[in-house]
């Protein structure tokens, strides 16, 4: 992650950025005091080398990109439903990290709960709905807590797990390049601690990103909140924050996760990266020597490297991987990803001609259907293509037509 960040930096002058970072991070300010003037660069350092090893804090999300209002029952019993229930509306979790090789995730609904659970190499994901748990063991090159939230196997269940603004700022932070500005703006305060607000705008008027602010702690660099601005509106279309925060470690006990009395378990088997059903799969959001690994839903992160995607099971994977091994045409935030027909994107379009929410969300066009937000289009064509980006709907199609 950091070799991407640091690139913005002059050669000479990262050695000297990084030890400021360090020092300025072991000198806390006291409460009320300004936090010390930085560059884009400094403050880019900070987050790139911030120190957080441990937290308990409370996350709020909220989403205004034009999905249709589902009912605030918890997360629903269909795939589609789960994934839009998750990206609208308000949400709360609770977040609790201890380690890298510790975390658990409380997603707090209405009337149910559900929990991801990681202690060492054991993963639990539990929905209180419907009262079902499933556990995996993860392979011994898995990577940093980011697995347990957005890793998911096709055996898994699709009841999703609120990413942190950790996650979120890793993802936007590995998309910038020369196409984009990063400046420091006044800084803001994310549950009571001071933060430096970095902002991150696309130099480019062809995508639906206008622009994404990062709230980063003034003394560990940790990212307290991520804002998403969609061109043409004032409202953020998408925020995650944290509203309260403690950097001491947690209660073991937190990390000890039993079925509750009656639970339905799934056990799931998951291959080692690189090896069994899902050949060379490595995680969105999972950290390499080289980076971190992108993700195809986060605008600008899209490369012919994506791995396969989730929809297909792991037999399919065996035989479909090539086909489906997306190409993107354009750069940065103007990238636009087609996923050729294959077994997924059949699936795919087959949950969009059905699923009553997915229905409602989509629009017909020339040649298939639209499944269109405030930050990002999806393209699913007659002929089994899907084309994704955040980028305006005639790009989709200009792509869908030219190929």
């Amino acid at each position: 992650m950091t070799r991407k960040w640091l690139r913005w930096m002059p050669a000479a002058a990262v050695p000297a950025v990084i030890a400021a970072a360090a020092l300025a991070g072991s000198l806390p300010a006291s409460a009320g005091d300004p936090l010390p003037a930085k560059t884009p660069q400094e403050v880019l350092a900070l987050v790139a080398h911030h120190s957080a090893p441990s937290l308990s804090g409370t996350l709020e999300q909220t989403s205004r990109i034009g999905l249709p209002e589902l009912p605030k029952t918890g997360p629903s019993a269909g795939g589609a439903a789960s994934v839009l229930e998750l990206l609208s509306g308000p949400h709360t979790a609770r977040v609790f990290l201890d380690g890298p090789r510790n975390v658990r995730v409380q997603v707090l609904d209405r009337l149910a709960e559900r929990n991801a659970v990681r202690s060492g190499d054991e993963v639990w994901l539990y929905s209180s709905r419907d009262n079902t748990a499933t556990h995996l063991t993860l392979p011994a090159d898995a990577g940093r807590h980011h697995d347990v939230g957005q890793y998911k196997h096709p055996g898994a269940g699709t009841d999703g797990v609120m990413p942190t603004p950790e996650d979120l700022a890793a993802r936007f932070l590995a998309a910038a390049d020369p196409t984009t500005e990063i400046s420091v703006l006044p800084e803001v305060n994310v549950a009571g601690r001071a933060a430096y607000n970095l902002v991150v705008t696309p130099r480019t008027e062809g995508t639906l990103i206008a622009s994404v602010a990062i709230a980063v702690d003034g003394q560990s660099g940790l990212p307290l909140s991520v804002e998403l601005k969609a061109r043409g509106q004032s409202e953020p279309a998408f925020k995650l924050a944290f509203t309260s925060l403690s950097l001491e470690a947690p209660d073991a006990s937190l990390f000890a996760f039993s079925p509750p009395p009656g639970a339905t378990v799934k056990e799931v088997e998951v291959p080692a990266h690189g090896t069994g059903s899902l050949p060379g799969h490595r995680w969105p959001g999972h950290r390499t020597e080289e980076g971190v690994v992108p993700d195809a839903a986060v605008p600008g992160t899209v490369s012919p490297d994506a791995s396969v995607p989730e929809a297909i099971t792991p037999d399919a994977a065996a035989t479909d991987a090539a086909a489906v091994r997306p190409t993107v045409t354009g750069t940065g935030w103007e990238s636009v990803v087609e996923f050729p027909a294959s077994a997924a994107s059949a699936e795919a379009g087959a949950m969009m001609s059905s699923d009553p929410l997915l229905q409602q969300a989509a629009v017909a066009v020339p040649g298939g259907r639209l499944f269109s937000t405030a930050v990002v289009n999806v393209l699913f064509t007659d002929d089994g293509r899907v084309f994704a980006g955040s980028v305006p709907a005639d790009r989709l199609l200009t792509a869908a037509a030219a190929r």
